[in-house]
Formats: C-alpha cells, sequence, structure tokens
C-alpha cells in the first residue's frame, strides 16, 4: 500500500498579531505662547486641575514636550486639531 502526500487547504491570512496600542498627543515647547496661556489650554481642553495642567507646562517648557493625551488615533486627532485652533504645536503619535 502506498500513501501519497495530501495537499491540505490553508487559508492564507495576513492578519496584523501586533497589541493595539494607543495614540497619544503631544505638546511642543513653542517661543510665543506665555505659560500661563498653555496651563489654561491644558485646563480648558481636557478639564485637568490646575495642578495637573501646570505640571505638564512646565514639561513642555522645561523638556521640550509633554505627552497630553492618549486613546484612539481619531480621539487624538480630534486633540491635535483643537490644540492647533488654541496655537498651540501639538502632534500625534502611535505610543511605544
Amino acid at each position: 500500500m502506498t500513501t501519497e502526500p495530501v495537499e491540505l487547504e490553508r487559508p492564507e491570512t495576513e492578519e496584523d498579531v501586533r497589541p493595539d496600542l494607543p495614540w497619544v498627543t503631544i505638546v511642543w515647547n513653542d517661543p510665543i505662547n506665555l505659560m500661563s496661556y498653555v496651563t489654561y489650554v491644558f485646563q480648558t481642553v481636557f478639564g485637568y486641575s490646575k495642578s495637573k495642567a501646570h505640571k505638564l507646562m512646565l514639561d513642555v517648557h522645561h523638556k521640550g514636550r509633554a505627552v497630553v493625551s492618549s486613546g484612539s488615533r481619531e480621539e487624538m486627532e480630534r486633540d491635535v486639531s483643537t490644540l492647533h485652533e488654541y496655537g498651540l504645536w501639538a502632534t500625534l503619535q502611535q505610543d511605544t
């Protein structure tokens, strides 16, 4: 008795198995906006307490940037757009 190899059909899928990383909104330091204004924007846009908004503003000022929000790409695009309306330099990127 001879056994011939049998070809099995395997579905070809390109499944993305990477973890679903959140996106973040980053505010960058700029020479235009006053520190008090940046603190005000963080309180107004995100509802942060004055102390949290102040800490984030100091990160922007001293470190050159601060992550101010995280979530889905669509949410971060909305946050970036809102921050641009307030005159802040903001970008988004996938969290690493």
